[in-house]
């Protein structure tokens, strides 16, 4: 059954978190880190879905933030904790994103974002980076109280919709984002940026591409003129 529907992962797929890196570099002396945080977030918020907790994400991104903190021994400022937790909402979008974006709209298809951060969160991301225009829906995880990869957010992206979960695609940058959409019965697409690759335990999607512009043009190719 062909995707009429696609819905976008934000952070990473969308916005660019390497924006983050000159602050991370004024308050850690390494850009790097902010890579050892945005890992530790994943890791947080999997181990919440695992013992059947929930947390909202960014009280997550908060407390993944102070475990690296603690770990490298460097104590935490409220501004640096503010300047980190408050760029999140002013990502820029990767370069080829909005015109991608364009184009699956031109070729009919619905376009929705689904983000574990919170819905005012996921608002205030889209419209600081110009990309709010673009959605039908913008849809947040934290509205069903289960976090990606939980099955219950994508299928609550098809109710809200109103689409059979098949008739879904997810598009996200992680391997993990991908895999629960193709368990919770949904299609997908990867987007591998750099660094980004999928997991070869989980089943693999139909479409691959190296940034948002090679995604497009196989989502156009298996689902537009369907």
């Amino acid at each position: 059954m062909p995707s009429r529907v696609l819905v976008f992962d934000v952070n990473e797929t969308l916005l660019d978190l390497g924006a983050l890196d000159p602050i991370f570099t004024r308050v850690f002396g390494d850009a790097a880190v902010r890579h050892q945080w945005f890992q530790q977030v994943v890791q947080s918020f999997l181990v919440t879905i695992a013992v059947g907790r929930y947390v909202d994400f960014g009280a997550i991104a908060r407390a993944a933030l102070e475990m690296v903190a603690a770990r490298l021994e460097r104590p935490l400022t409220e501004d640096d904790r503010r300047q980190i937790l408050s760029a999140i909402r002013e990502l820029p979008p990767h370069p080829e994103v909005r015109r991608s974006l364009e184009r699956l709209r031109r070729a009919g298809l619905r376009l929705g974002t689904l983000t574990n951060s919170t819905k005012a969160t996921a608002e205030a991301q889209l419209r600081n980076s110009g990309l709010g225009d673009l959605f039908e829906l913008t849809l947040s995880a934290d509205e069903v109280g289960r976090l990606k990869p939980a099955p219950e957010p994508y299928r609550f992206a098809a109710e809200r919709f109103g689409v059979p979960a098949g008739q879904v695609r997810l598009i996200a940058a992680h391997a993990w984002d991908v895999a629960g959409a193709l368990r919770a019965g949904c299609r997908a697409a990867f987007v591998a940026r750099p660094g980004m690759v999928l997991d070869p335990i989980h089943e693999v999607p139909d479409v691959v591409g190296r940034d948002l512009a090679e995604v497009a043009d196989g989502i156009i190719a298996a689902d537009a003129g369907a």
